[in-house]
């Protein structure tokens, strides 16, 4: 028999008894609130990886963890779970004290949630995008160990290579091919060359993608105009003038971007000299549309790149 609860209601003045069936608190919750909880929680992890707060990062990764098996939701979460962990390590390179155990577990932590988003759902090339970056990151920890640098290097490519035949004209894969760009080839300028043509293409790129599910990624846009700027300033010649433009324009998108804020910019303006800093038209309105491969060094001088 089911449980009944009394509720009163008040007609002319008398007050008469209703008996009603007592509701679960479910069913008070609407079909679509794990959805909206998973985008706002998205939201939070997004601008915590511009606010170099990693901290929230860690935190708001267990928050999504109630969600990780929702219907229809699972590899989004997957993927955001995997994102925040992800640009944790990024942000880690900014500080000083760092735990590198601490480092390698998060990666390993969030190459997992990436992996299994892809398997739940093979199309979600942005969950290989974060795979890749997290491989090439994991090389690059291990670069004093060969055959470990070397095993991670092949999954990097190889996944890589699989990303790209799926999805070729997603701006933030070319992103994350950057650092891979960055350091193959003996020859530094040609690095240089094609890291630029990629970078630009994927602004290009960026740009014009339309996304309208706030759980699909859709960032891109600001981490090319800050890498476009690291690079013309690490050039071999560097160009100034073009760096402080994309990085001006990368702080208009996200005025909040600690790393732009107040580490690159900085050092853009010492590079500079006395003279202040401003915001030009960026370079980046008059890129051409050049495909080709790019590059990004991983992290050098507290660059924030995958």
């Amino acid at each position: 028999m089911c449980r009944m609860a009394l509720s009163m209601l008040i007609r002319g003045g008398v007050a008469l008894l209703l008996v009603a069936p007592t509701l679960s608190a479910d069913s008070w919750i609407p079909a679509d609130a794990p959805r909206e909880a998973v985008i706002k929680l998205a939201a939070k992890v997004q601008r915590a990886d511009y606010e170099g707060d990693r901290p929230a990062l860690k935190r708001l990764y267990e928050e999504l963890t109630p969600f990780t098996d929702a219907p229809a939701l699972s590899a989004r979460v997957r993927y955001w779970r995997g994102f925040a962990l992800w640009r944790r390590v990024i942000n880690g390179f900014n500080e000083t004290g760092v735990d590198l155990q601490d480092v390698e577990r998060d990666l390993q932590q969030a190459l997992d949630d990436f992996e299994k988003a892809f398997t739940k759902d093979p199309a979600f090339v942005d969950a290989k995008v974060g795979a890749v970056a997290c491989l090439g990151l994991q090389a690059y920890l291990n670069r004093n160990d060969t055959a470990r640098m070397q095993e991670f290097a092949s999954r990097t490519l190889a996944l890589l290579k699989e990303a790209e035949s799926a999805a070729p004209e997603n701006p933030r894969l070319r992103w994350v091919r950057g650092p891979i760009d960055w350091n193959l080839g003996p020859n530094r300028d040609a690095r240089e060359a094609v890291a630029l043509a990629t970078y630009e293409k994927g602004l290009e790129l960026a740009r014009r993608q339309k996304v309208t599910d706030p759980l699909e990624p859709s960032w891109g846009e600001p981490e090319l105009l800050m890498s476009l700027a690291w690079l013309n300033l690490n050039r071999t010649t560097p160009d100034i003038k073009a760096a402080e433009g994309y990085a001006s324009e990368a702080l208009k998108l996200v005025p909040y971007w600690h790393y732009v804020r107040d580490i690159l910019i900085p050092q853009i303006q010492k590079a500079k000299g006395p003279e202040p800093f401003f915001f030009p038209e960026s370079p980046s309105r008059h890129v051409a549309s050049n495909d080709g491969g790019s590059g990004d060094r991983i992290r050098r001088s507290c660059r924030k790149c995958l």
